[in-house]
Order: C-alpha cells, then sequence, then structure tokens
C-alpha cells in the first residue's frame, strides 16, 4: 500500500453516496485499510458494524472514484494539501473523535497536532461586547506569545478577534472552516485568511451551509487541549464547541461577562458546571501547566504610563490599577488619558484592559 492509493481510496470512500464520516471510520477500523474496504466483496461489507445494506451496495461507485480522482487534480492546482486519516500528517488529536474526517483539506502549513497538542480553541458569538473583544484579543495574544496554537472558526466577532490577535503576535492561527478552504465565509475575512492555516473537510468549491458549522465546532475541539468559551448564549455554536470539548477530553475554560447580558449566560452556565474561570491567558497555562506567558514589550513610555500598562494584565477598574501601581489617582487618570489618546487601553464597562 503506498500513501498515495490510501488517500485516493480515503478519498473516493468520501465521494461514495450514503457513507459519513463514521461509518468511514468503521470501515477503515474493519478492514485496516481504505483500499481494503473499497475492494471487499458484499457479504464481508454486511459484517462491518453500523453499515446498512444500502450503504454496503453503493462501495465501489465509479461516479465516486472519478470525483476523487478530479479533486485530486484540483487540490495540485490549488496548492492544496489532502490529508487522509492514517497517513502521516493526520493529526493524531482526532482519535479523540467517534466521527474523524477521513480526509482533511489544508491550505498552508499545519502545525505539529499530537494527542495533547499545545493548542487552545477560542470561539463566541458573532455579536460580541466590546468587553469581550478586548479580553479575547488579550488572551490570544499571550497564548501566542506562549508558543501556543490558537484554534477558532473564522467566523465574526470572537473568532476573528483572537485568529487577528494570535497572528499579529507572531503566533500561529489555525481556521477551522464551515465551507472548502477556497471559499472563505465570511467574505470580508479573506485578507485575514490569508495569515492563517485553514482547515476543512469539504471538497474544493464547497459553500458554507449552516449543518457544516456545528459540525466544524467538533474538530476545533478535538485539536485543542482546551476550548474558551468567550461570550455565547446558553443556546449557541459556542456551547456546542464546550460539549465537544466534553465529550473529548478537553478542558472547558469560560470567561464571565456581565450579569443579564444573554450573551454571557452561557459562559456562566459553563462556570457554575466546572468551567475553569478565565480571564487571563495566564488562567489557561495554569490549569494545564504550561508555564508562565512572557511578558508584553513594552513600548517606550514614561514612567506612570509604563506602570499602568505593565499592571493591565487584565481588565482592570481604577482602584486595581491604584493598587497594582501606587500611583495616585489625579496620575493615574492622567496616565491612563495619555494611553487610550495612544491606542494602547480602552475602557469598557467601568474597567480598563489593553487594546
Amino acid at each position: 500500500m503506498t500513501d498515495a492509493a490510501e488517500l485516493l481510496a480515503l478519498l473516493t470512500l468520501r465521494f461514495t453516496p450514503n457513507l459519513g464520516p463514521r461509518r468511514i471510520e468503521s470501515l477503515r477500523t474493519h478492514f485496516g485499510t481504505a483500499q481494503q474496504a473499497l475492494t471487499a466483496n458484499l457479504v464481508d461489507l454486511r459484517n462491518v458494524p453500523g453499515l446498512d445494506a444500502k450503504s454496503a451496495a453503493s462501495i465501489g461507485d465509479k461516479k465516486a472514484a472519478q470525483q476523487a480522482e478530479n479533486e485530486l487534480q484540483k487540490c495540485q492546482q490549488a496548492g492544496v494539501t489532502l490529508i487522509g486519516r492514517g497517513l502521516p500528517s493526520y493529526p493524531p488529536a482526532l482519535d479523540a473523535l467517534g466521527d474523524p474526517p477521513p480526509v482533511l483539506w489544508v491550505l498552508g502549513e499545519l502545525p505539529d497536532l499530537p494527542t495533547v497538542p499545545r493548542s487552545i480553541g477560542i470561539v463566541g458569538t458573532r455579536t460580541a461586547s466590546p468587553y469581550a473583544r478586548s479580553l479575547t484579543r488579550a488572551i490570544a495574544g499571550d497564548l501566542a506569545r506562549a508558543d501556543v496554537v490558537v484554534i477558532s472558526g473564522l467566523a465574526r466577532g470572537i473568532d476573528t478577534e483572537a485568529h487577528t490577535a494570535a497572528v499579529d503576535a507572531g503566533g500561529t492561527s489555525i481556521g477551522v472552516l464551515g465551507s472548502a478552504v477556497d471559499r472563505i465565509y465570511p467574505s470580508e475575512n479573506v485578507p485575514l485568511s490569508r495569515r492563517l492555516t485553514l482547515i476543512s473537510e469539504y471538497p474544493l468549491g464547497t459553500g458554507p451551509q449552516q449543518h457544516h458549522f456545528p459540525t466544524r465546532n467538533r474538530l476545533i475541539a478535538a485539536m485543542s487541549s482546551g476550548v474558551v468559551i468567550a461570550e455565547g448564549e446558553k443556546k449557541s455554536g459556542s456551547m456546542i464547541t464546550a460539549t465537544h470539548a466534553l465529550e473529548c477530553g478537553r478542558t472547558v475554560f469560560a470567561v464571565p461577562g456581565r450579569a443579564g447580558d444573554p450573551r454571557a449566560a452561557g459562559p456562566h452556565k459553563l462556570i457554575r458546571e466546572g468551567a475553569v474561570l478565565t480571564e487571563t491567558a495566564q488562567d489557561i497555562l495554569d490549569e494545564l501547566n504550561w508555564g508562565t506567558a512572557p511578558s508584553q514589550p513594552l513600548p517606550d513610555l514614561p514612567p506612570e504610563q509604563a506602570k499602568v500598562l505593565k499592571a493591565l494584565t487584565g481588565p482592570a477598574t481604577l482602584d486595581d490599577l491604584q493598587v497594582g501601581t501606587g500611583l495616585s489617582l489625579p496620575e493615574l487618570q492622567t496616565a491612563l488619558v495619555m494611553l487610550q489618546l495612544l491606542g494602547l487601553v480602552e475602557e469598557i464597562g467601568g474597567r480598563w484592559a489593553r487594546r
């Protein structure tokens, strides 16, 4: 068996009618390889757990084989890498899933994602509050500076903030898509997508569809050692991701929000159920025993402003900052105004945070 032949076999099964990821994984496990599954007789196929007669009869479909050949050629022309289940480069972290994708479409360089990856998923609502956006930027940026891969779904809101902060900090960020890697959604994130590694389980040309996004969330959960829920209602895609994370044995982190805000209802529910209350990247690093986040380089500032910026490791009130800096209230307020004019800090809901 060559890797190329096995990849083609996996891709053929992927295009075969009546077969989804769970059935393809069952076939691969039962026969040892996708190639052996494709050449198995009908009697043997009917002995595969979870495979009904209709699905068994569809294996060997010539149209699927031709689609697989065509897809290989299109990917080669587009510079897209195909990674097959059981072959080198397929992320071992996806072993945590009962329905791992038989084939991944990858645009960009995929970092090593071992069974226990040094990566964190960050997800949240598309209509995020300024507070959650600011906190997400701080957490994602500090994680990236600590050599943690940041994974999200390239959606508007929290996902966009997480990806942007991670790559702005010089780190690696993976966008897991609910569409093909050549069909970026939303379109305004096309420039951002060029700075990320993109992963999809959908063939080239596949547009975004509503049912793809909950399915996509299981990949974010499995490829991460933990998932941060920055904001989301009790019934939301973010909460689906948290459920997938727990099913995969991953740690769930939740960012507390404002009482009464529906967008904070999901994280607050998770915290009550035992999720790790998270305000800074260090909360995540401590929980996973990943060390200490490196200090962010400070610009050349007057002493009072430098003190304030250094003290802003997370959102803080004026009282917090007075204690942390030792400055008088007038000195502190002047420093904050100057830092705000420089675009380095922002005030959200009575608390100050780095931008």
